[in-house]
């Protein structure tokens, strides 16, 4: 039988746990963009909890981005030395991390939120090369890979999505073409970094011809065969997606599995997890071997110690969404937040 707590292999890489842990926001970086004590003694304790792999908050790709204020940037003058002190503190749990890099907006001067088909060649290369320069910086830095930003509504996956880009050129069309400029900078990254590279995808995004799980599975097919290592299965947040009970009624399960059958590849489930049972039932009752969470690691970065000793663990989390709704790293249900005393007046 699979445990979450399972030694495994992730393609080259050797993990403590089939446990994934995602990163979101950072709302304790310093305004410079540096980062700070509070940072590294998270990430420590999040890789001393007994976590497989770690994937970082969300590094921006551009200053101006709907997330800059509140994630991290790999645009200031000391990142690769203090990216180096991270990752060289979570190497010592023999934990491999994993750095997340994504931007929503596209703006140009004056021109602001670019859609798909406003982008010009020019702009195309200038999106690759900002990518290929922090995948070189990243590797500079020690991290094991990096996790370049499909899903959910990050620009690039509206780009791929049949139902947001309408291109006519060799960007747009088919579900080829609509890959061709992720295909090309990953590529390059993979001729000149020594980085896994994991793709962050929708499995479905619930708009009319839009993503579905057979053009993901397509999708997920061609990125394998241009060198991508492992996929990230995730979905947008939207009101028929938000929460279930039941393993059997979540779509994302079965999406993920449908994935996992047309690729050779490790794929990581993701989302809405928080029950060591629920997800050792998922575990051994599907072909899915690697699980991510996001927001009990907000609520408890050391949560996994105390699964390991429970044996039947549940995550404080309650599934509010405040630390997403609110752009921020810490939980606003714990009783030692302000928060929830202000609550309790």
């Amino acid at each position: 039988m699979k445990d979450l707590f399972d030694f495994c292999e992730f393609g080259e890489l050797k993990l403590n746990s089939r446990i994934v842990r995602t990163g979101l926001f950072e709302s304790e970086r310093e305004a410079s963009g540096n980062l700070t004590p509070e940072i590294y003694n998270r990430y420590e304790n999040i890789a001393a909890s007994g976590v497989g792999l770690i994937i970082t908050e969300l590094f921006s790709l551009y200053p101006r981005d709907v997330f800059s204020k509140t994630s991290h940037t790999v645009n200031y003058t000391r990142f690769v030395r203090e990216a180096k002190d991270l990752t060289d503190l979570v190497h010592v749990y023999d934990v491999p991390i994993f750095a997340q890099l994504g931007f929503v907006h596209f703006n140009k001067r004056t021109e602001q939120n670019l859609k798909p088909e406003d982008l010009t060649i020019e702009d195309i290369r200038k999106i690759q090369t900002d990518h290929i320069i922090a995948a070189q910086k990243m590797d500079f830095a020690g991290f094991d890979g990096m996790q370049l930003a499909l899903g959910n509504s990050y620009f690039l996956s509206r780009f791929i999505s049949p139902s947001s880009n309408f291109r006519d050129d060799n960007y747009g069309g088919n579900t080829l073409n609509r890959l061709r400029m992720v295909l090309e900078l990953i590529k390059v990254i993979k001729q000149n970094t020594k980085l896994h590279i994991n793709c962050r995808l929708n499995a479905f995004d619930g708009t009319e011809d839009g993503m579905t799980v057979e053009e993901t599975v397509k999708i997920a097919k061609l990125l394998e065969k241009h060198g991508v290592d492992s996929l990230q299965i995730t979905q947008p947040i939207l009101p028929q997606f938000q929460e279930y009970e039941n393993d059997e009624k979540n779509p994302l399960i079965d999406a993920t599995e449908k994935i996992i059958n047309e690729v050779s590849i490790p794929v990581i489930l993701g989302g809405r997890l928080r029950k060591q049972n629920q997800i050792n039932n998922i575990l051994n009752g599907t072909n899915i071997d690697f699980v991510s969470m996001q927001k009990p690691f907000v609520a408890d970065p050391s949560f996994l110690v105390d699964w390991k000793i429970e044996g039947n663990g549940e995550s404080f989390c309650q599934n509010c969404y405040n630390c997403i709704s609110k752009r921020t790293s810490t939980c606003h249900l714990k009783p030692c937040s302000p928060e929830y005393y202000q609550k309790s007046d």
